[in-house]
């Protein structure tokens, strides 16, 4: 369960925790706060305008932080694998007859792709500063602004029935955006306004209508709130209640099933179960992503009902599907009631859809519980849905699957095909969709402050600069391995002193953090989910360090057979599973709808089926009481290579007690057996099985089923 108790008391505004220390000299004010206040407004960075709600934390240009470590790894990988060679391989991307490049709209290839692959791949190049991909971004940029027609619509002539199909204008508004982020370029504002006027003069009944915009309006509103900080234009908040209004019912509860959105089935026939009509979709893309369309909407309702309906949505699909390891849920296209076993998935659009959501979610509330989740899904659940040289990915990832193959897992997986093994070309959305993941997290690293401040509201080794306190530019270099390692290290630039606030998340896994400045603890015993602020006169070569001790936790899932997970700290860990990988040619083995650019080398980008060569039907014999006497906790060197998601060269491992269950096999359809069919004893020799971060493993069993010691 996600709902805390604790979400409630944040509604209704109440300060749960917040006292202050000073050290010694009394130079150095560190106060635990659970949220910034919002009575001031940053005086740098645009904020929400009024009579939007206050803004929580503030987004950064794109380019202020700069990643280092395994996240720029990422991103290099990214840029010589799919992300960066999509747009001569994809028959999506082509240039010619591309209805984005047209200045009337028309062309055979105009939908989602371009802009879904350009979201990720534009903010590489601006982040990365590669000139060569800023260029190749400018192609499609430059196209879709000059494609504005003179009703002020834009981009292809795309149509869901009778109407207008304003799903991927949606898509391509976050490019804008973030474009405009990195150049000012005033052409960014004047398309986006006399788009908006244009969508103002759509009648209703013909606004949002059809399957995928009605549901994903929310994606049209936050643009409608970016464009009106920057202008304050007052028809923009008309046109923001329009897109509401017309956008599928996300606060909707005990609905008429005729409402609910998506296709849907029961198990062996079952009746639908009266909790299915409390969420207008269930498909799993469409719900990490506009889960968060009531609270976007509260920045102008300011409805409280509004924001609890979001945290409530996000609560709905865990409790139902999601009581699996991994932060993401059981919809293996749409969520099936009857079908939540730890082996049901996710798309990989529905994973970094959802990590997008969490950093709107974090800026809209403050709330640090989003901190926690994005890293939660981009840590442990995300790197393994791609390959490693990011040249292949897979369109469902399990928290238990032991076995991609290029076979149908059909009716296991809710979907035909070879949904489950690593293809550069299956399938057209996540193949395009996935490279926004990491650029965007990166974005997310650090946010500005009402109070002209700055906080870490995600961990990873970067440099930001970002103006401060009186407008002075200031450098904080993150060093560290996290979330592998437990110290954070902040060193601090600048060319004068400066006073301001310096936030840091403490998330909820952490019983006693500590926070150094200067080499000297200046709190500790830090616990409960919220931020520290240190509030202090900086001088250059300032540093501060936080220490989120990782103490070993393990996690019943009641709701689904009484499984069992680990974490230490921010990881999720599963079984070592040793890998083969297969090479196949993606011209066999790519779903119906992947399609590549004529004279395309396919055997250049091959597909992969992995397959296991060591048994995985464990599970783990563990002292609830007491979990880290259970466990051997082996680190070893970090990585040469700074890719520390392989299984090679994951840098930590965890030993433990371990017994087979014999009768866990794979199942008719392929796919591991199913926890409900198990015994709860094994008369197996017990054995020391080897954990590894969950992100490390494309092989893995995470939710271990319930074993019972015999006595």
């Amino acid at each position: 369960m996600y709902l805390f108790t604790r979400k409630t008391f944040l509604l209704l505004g109440i300060t749960i925790t917040s006292f202050a220390c000073q050290n010694g000299s009394g130079s150095n004010e560190v106060t635990i706060v659970d949220k910034i206040e919002t009575q001031s407004t940053n005086q740098y960075y645009v904020s929400n305008r009024a009579p939007l709600i206050p803004s929580s934390l503030i987004k950064l240009p794109v380019g202020s932080v700069k990643p280092e470590g395994f996240l720029k790894e990422y991103l290099l990988r990214q840029k010589e694998g799919l992300t960066g060679n999509l747009g001569e391989i994809s028959a999506w991307l082509q240039k010619t007859d591309n209805a984005w490049l047209s200045p009337d709209g028309e062309g055979k290839w105009g939908w989602e792709e371009v802009p879904y692959w350009l979201k990720g791949y534009a903010n590489i190049g601006y982040i990365l500063e590669d000139q060569k991909m800023i260029d190749e971004a400018m192609v499609w940029i430059e196209g879709t602004l000059g494609s504005q027609r003179e009703d002020g619509n834009f981009g292809p002539k795309h149509f869901d029935g009778d109407n207008q199909d304003f799903w991927a204008n949606m898509i391509m508004l976050y490019c804008l955006q973030s474009y405009y982020e990195y150049s000012q370029d005033p052409r960014v504002l004047e398309l986006m306004t006399n788009y908006f006027k244009y969508e103002l003069t759509i009648p209703d009944e013909n606004f949002l209508e059809g399957y995928w915009q009605k549901l994903r309006g929310g994606d049209n509103l936050h643009s409608v709130f970016w464009l009106y900080n920057r202008t304050g234009d007052e028809f923009l908040l008309e046109l923001a209640e329009k897109i509401h209004r017309n956008t599928a019912n996300w606060t909707g509860r005990d609905l008429p099933l005729e409402d609910i959105r998506n296709y849907y089935e029961v198990r062996d026939g079952g009746e639908v179960p009266d909790w299915y009509r409390d969420q207008v979709d269930w498909h799993n893309v469409n719900h990490a992503q506009a889960f968060r369309e009531p609270a976007q909407y509260y920045l102008l309702s300011k409805n409280e009902a509004d924001l609890k309906a979001s945290y409530e949505n996000f609560e709905i699909i865990r409790n139902h599907f999601g009581q699996v390891p991994g932060g993401m849920f059981g919809a293996d296209e749409d969520a099936r009631p009857g079908y939540a076993d730890p082996r049901q998935g996710v798309e990989t659009c529905g994973m970094v859809e959802q990590m997008n959501s969490d950093e709107h979610m974090l800026r809209i509330t403050g709330d640090p519980f989003w901190g926690d989740h994005a890293e939660e899904v981009a840590y442990n659940t995300y790197p393994a849905a791609v390959m490693p040289d990011f040249k292949a990915l897979h369109y469902i990832t399990s928290p238990n699957m032991a076995l991609l193959d290029a076979e149908n897992h059909f009716p296991g997986i809710g979907n035909k095909g070879p949904f489950l093994m690593m293809n550069p070309f299956s399938s057209r959305c996540c193949q395009h969709n996935h490279s926004q993941g990491w650029p965007y997290f990166i974005e997310n690293l650090w946010m500005a402050t009402p109070d002209n401040g700055v906080a870490a509201t995600l961990y990873g080794a970067n440099q930001v600069e970002v103006k401060v306190g009186d407008g002075t530019l200031v450098t904080i270099k993150e060093s560290t391995h996290y979330p592998f390692e437990e110290e954070i290290q902040f060193s601090l630039s600048m060319e004068k002193q400066v006073d301001f606030p310096l936030y840091l998340r403490i998330p909820a896994w952490v019983k006693s953090a500590s926070i150094s400045i200067n080499g000297e603890v200046v709190k500790d015993h830090i616990s409960g989910i919220g931020f520290a602020k240190i509030n202090r006169t900086w001088y250059s070569g300032d540093q501060v360090s936080i220490q989120l001790p990782m103490e070993i936790e393990t996690k019943r899932w009641e709701k689904n057979s009484n499984s069992l997970s680990v974490n230490r700290g921010p990881l999720t860990y599963s079984l070592k599973i040793r890998e083969k990988y297969l090479k196949k040619d993606s011209d066999e083995t790519a779903i119906r709808d992947s399609k590549w650019q004529e004279g395309v080398d396919t055997k250049k980008w091959p597909s992969w089926e992995v397959h296991p060569v060591t048994d995985w039907n464990y599970s783990i014999i563990v002292d609830e009481n007491d979990p880290s006497s259970s466990f051997e906790v082996m680190k070893g060197k970090w990585p040469s290579s700074n890719f520390p998601f392989t299984l090679e060269e994951v840098p930590i491992k965890m030993v433990v007690k371990a017994q087979q269950i014999p009768e866990w096999q794979f199942d008719e359809y392929g796919l591991v057996g199913e926890l409900k069919d198990l015994p709860k004893t094994s008369d197996q020799p017990v054995v020391d099985v080897t954990l590894i971060p969950m992100g490390a493993a494309r092989l893995r069993i995470t939710a271990f089923p319930e074993l019972r010691q015999n006595q």
